[in-house]
């Protein structure tokens, strides 16, 4: 039944992240998308669902899903969009706007097609006086899809750059467009101007639009009586015995706080990292379940651009930081109160009447540190309510940090090294993860979560001016946390620590 709501939750959000990726772009049916992006989690469920988590998932089904699903996903797109150019270049001259290719324009367009161009003439002339040559020499004015592409050499440091040509641009157009500097994937840095789509929106509206603390105290309320159950259920008392005597559920709440103020000190930090670089982001928002943990956790998001890379690099360390701060003090608590059990066949890395941590370096460390000399080899450890939410947000600390797509991992790589570099390291993080689930089954979900996540993160207005030393550092001192929690005990350590 678990097996049944996690399927049912990933295919929500995948089927969302098609659609939005997808729709208009292709005129393959979105279901039949979603159900090629599905085939891996398709076919590793019902190997759990009629084999059984006791039989390995052979290697070679763990890998062709892995490998067909992307494969067949481009073929259908591409095919897709194929038709639909095909359909746009007979249909009539309005609906040929909404082509999907990107049309690059010079000065030698169709007298017929001149109605694409953003800029007229004039105003591309003006254009090209707002890049000096000892900043930015402009050799090329494109026109691609809804942006202006002003490519050129950069002759300058890109933060000097980035900041006068804006600001020439600004005088001469105002709000009317937001002002990108990327690199290709060449690494070429230009200039793209794209209409700014809160220029005509009222101040007030978009007030109103990102504050909405009922609805985010609502769902807190909601998400505190969901975790409060799970908790009650944590120290073993039926729900029969509850449903009689409701005052037993108080004794959830040491969970259900704990949890909840792990998760909401991860979004906060975000939320505050976010203000402080006056981005516009929504208050943190809980999801609320009736099962499993009793929240899918919280989120919030940002409704205006990433100025640059270091503001995407300090609002996604932001979230992983403060929730790792908050989760130690909260997982030694919870483990000094847990009890010490003997080994058994049972115990693993996610069971929590049984856990064995020694499939992560960090867990086992602070096991040691709280447990002491109770700890030791062919022991386990029963997890109190505290602990096991303090174990939680160790999960959801190493799950942000995995460096893939929009997840605070990706975030950070991206902005210490580049667009182009973070792409090759998510989809190697996913195949490492894919070989990490043959080792330890348990990782095995966290491989498919992966390969769901966008491996694309969405640049920053100023997308080329790298970070200083200090931020490099803390960045490489995040994965290494991250590293610590996913890596096994070695047998030296494991020696040393008699466990």
């Amino acid at each position: 039944m678990e097996l049944f709501w996690i399927l049912l939750v990933l295919g929500g959000i995948t089927y969302f992240l098609v659609h939005r990726s997808a729709s208009g772009l292709t005129s393959t049916p979105i279901w039949l998308l979603w159900l090629a992006v599905m085939i891996p989690a398709f076919t590793w469920s019902f190997w759990l669902l009629f084999v059984g988590e006791e039989q390995p998932i052979p290697i070679l089904l763990m890998l062709i899903p892995f490998i067909v699903s992307p494969l067949l996903y481009f073929w259908l797109l591409q095919r897709g969009i194929k038709d639909k150019t095909a359909l746009n270049s007979s249909s009539s001259k309005t609906e040929s706007k909404e082509t999907l290719t990107p049309t690059i324009l010079d000065k030698k367009t169709p007298d017929d097609k001149k109605e694409k161009r953003i800029l007229t003439p004039e105003e591309e002339e003006d254009l090209k006086t707002c890049f000096p040559w000892e900043f930015y020499y402009l050799q090329t004015v494109d026109y691609g899809g809804q942006a202006v592409l002003c490519r050129g050499k950069l002759r300058a440091v890109p933060e000097k750059a980035y900041h006068k040509i804006r600001g020439n641009v600004q005088k001469k157009f105002g709000d009317r467009f937001l002002i990108l500097f990327q690199e290709s994937f060449q690494g070429e840095p230009f200039f793209a101007l794209v209409p700014n789509p809160r220029k005509e929106e009222k101040s007030t509206q978009i007030k109103d639009e990102l504050n909405k603390p009922w609805l985010a105290l609502s769902l807190g309320i909601i998400t505190l009586f969901t975790t409060t159950i799970v908790g009650v259920e944590f120290n073993n008392i039926s729900p029969q015995k509850f449903q009689s005597d409701p005052s037993l559920l108080l004794q959830g709440l040491p969970y259900a706080l704990s949890l909840m103020w792990i998760l909401g000190c991860h979004e906060f930090s975000h939320y505050f990292a976010a203000l402080y670089y006056k981005i516009k982001a929504t208050l943190p928002y809980f999801i609320p379940v009736p099962f499993f943990l009793g929240t899918f956790g919280a989120f919030i998001q940002m409704k205006s651009p990433v100025p640059h890379r270091k503001a995407l690099f300090d609002v996604a360390i932001a979230g992983p930081l403060g929730g790792f701060i908050m989760t130690i003090p909260i997982l030694i608590w919870g483990l000094s109160l847990s009890e010490v059990v003997p080994i058994s066949e049972e115990s693993a890395l996610l069971t929590v009447e049984s856990l064995d941590p020694r499939s992560s370096l960090l867990m086992t460390l602070f096991c040691k540190i709280s447990l002491g000399s109770d700890f030791v080899a062919e022991t386990a450890i029963n997890l109190h309510p505290i602990a096991i939410a303090g174990y939680i947000g160790l999960i959801v600390t190493a799950l942000n940090l995995m460096p893939v797509g929009q997840l605070d991992g990706g975030h950070i790589v991206h902005a210490i090294y580049g667009q182009r570099t973070a792409v090759i390291v998510g989809q190697i993080s996913r195949l490492l993860m894919l070989f990490l689930a043959l080792i330890e089954p348990a990782f095995l979900i966290w491989a498919i979560i992966l390969f769901f996540m966008p491996i694309l993160d969405e640049p920053a207005l100023n997308d080329v001016t790298e970070l200083d030393s200090m931020r490099d550092l803390f960045g490489l001192l995040a994965l290494a946390l991250l590293v610590t929690i996913l890596l096994p005990l070695p047998e030296t350590f494991a020696n040393l620590l008699n466990v």
